[in-house]
Parts: structure tokens; C-alpha cells; sequence
């Protein structure tokens, strides 16, 4: 599903990855660790597509298509989700117009038709239920007087509702409780197909993932 081949990673003029190989596999559950400052942030918004950073050579080839030097929209409409580590506090955009155009904008993209909105309120109120979200945060604004746990679990609904091929999730269990890392991790697992790519330093929250690879990063390199 996933091919990076020789990726060399630049932010400005300072190298941040070197010759990074990994090959992810449909359906796998694969782990990035690593200590803090290894690079696995900027590796995971690189696949991303993060213009903030600069790819000086190597590739990024998904689902057999080198997305390179595809921009982050078309990254993610072709099914890639990141899930990253701060999502900033978007005062008036709330929790139910976001999910609605992002979904509209998938489906538009994926089928070439629009949103029907009896869908897209089935889907959510059924999304809703399973993570045990209350109908009001859906007209809150996105993030504005969350928690860090509730904010999990609005990625979390983002990601059923999108069905991604590709969930990439950069520390999910960060500023979470152990029963928000639970619904994380089961969530997870009731995803089969959607192969996903996580970065995770909790052993707490790694334990409950059944995971089929680890790439191990150090100073910006894949540690053999």
C-alpha cells in the first residue's frame, strides 16, 4: 500500500531524515517508535504531505501511485488521514460542519457524486453512538473547550466517517486516559480495512495494539 524509498528529508537548510526505507502492507498495524527528536513526527507528516518540509530525493509511492510531489489535499482524498499530535482550536467552524464537508468532499472525490445528507446523518449518528459522543459536542467548535481525551475522540469519529485506506495517528494516545486509549485501540482493531501507521511511546496503549511491524528511527535513520 505504502512504499518510501531512500527518502531524504530537508526543513530549510537542516537534514531531518536520511535514506528512509519502509514498506507498509494493506491492512497492517505498523508501529513508528523511537525517542523524542528521531524524526518520526516529520516522517509522518512528510507521507502527509506537510509542505513545511522538503523532500531533496527519494520517493513516496501509495496504492501505486507516487504522491511525491502530490499537495496534502490530494494526499488526503486519495485516503491518507493524519491524525496529528496538536489540532489547533477553530472558533465557529463546529464539530458536525466539518465532518459534513469533509465527508462531502471524499465522496465527491471517490464517486463523483455528491453527499447525500440521510446518509451522511446515518453514518454519524451511528459513528456518534459507538464512540458514546454527545449529540451536543457535535455544535461545538472544533477543539474550543475540549479535553484531551474528548479531542481524541472527535479524530476518532473523523475516522469512521472517513474510512480511510491509510490512518496515519501521531501519538493517539497522548493527554489520553486509560479507557480513551482502550476505545483508541478498539476502534482500531474494528477497522480492517484500513491499514494503519502509528506512532506510540505508551507501552500502556502499545500492549492493547496487535501489531504486524516496527520501524525504529534514531537521529533521523531507520535503525536496522
Amino acid at each position: 500500500m505504502l512504499e518510501v524509498k531512500n527518502l531524504n528529508v530537508y526543513l530549510n537548510d537542516r537534514q531531518l531524515l536520511t535514506d528512509i526505507n519502509m514498506t507498509i502492507h494493506p491492512g497492517d498495524r505498523h508501529l513508528i517508535s523511537g525517542h523524542n527528536g528521531c524524526g518520526k513526527s516529520t516522517l509522518v507528516n512528510t507521507i502527509a504531505g506537510n509542505p513545511e518540509f522538503t523532500i531533496k530525493s527519494g520517493t513516496i509511492t501509495f496504492q501505486g501511485r507516487d504522491i511525491t510531489s502530490e499537495n496534502a489535499t490530494t494526499r488526503a482524498l486519495l485516503g491518507i488521514f493524519l491524525a496529528s499530535q496538536n489540532v489547533p482550536e477553530i472558533p465557529g467552524l463546529t464539530v458536525i460542519s466539518f465532518l459534513k464537508h469533509s465527508c462531502a468532499a471524499h465522496t465527491h472525490f471517490q464517486t463523483g457524486h455528491d453527499l447525500s445528507m440521510a446518509d451522511f446523518l446515518e453514518n454519524l449518528e451511528a459513528a456518534r453512538t459507538t464512540l458514546n459522543i454527545p449529540r451536543e459536542w457535535l455544535n461545538r467548535s472544533i477543539n474550543v473547550g475540549f479535553s484531551g481525551g474528548e479531542r481524541k475522540k472527535i479524530m476518532l469519529l473523523r475516522l469512521l466517517l472517513t474510512k480511510p485506506q491509510l490512518a496515519i495517528l501521531d501519538e493517539p494516545d497522548s493527554g489520553a486516559d486509560a479507557e480513551t486509549q482502550r476505545i483508541i485501540a478498539s476502534t482500531i482493531e474494528s477497522m480492517p480495512n484500513t491499514t494503519f501507521l502509528i506512532i506510540s511511546h505508551q507501552k500502556s496503549f502499545t500492549d492493547l495494539i496487535t501489531w504486524t511491524g516496527t520501524t525504529t528511527l534514531s537521529g533521523g535513520k531507520v535503525m536496522i
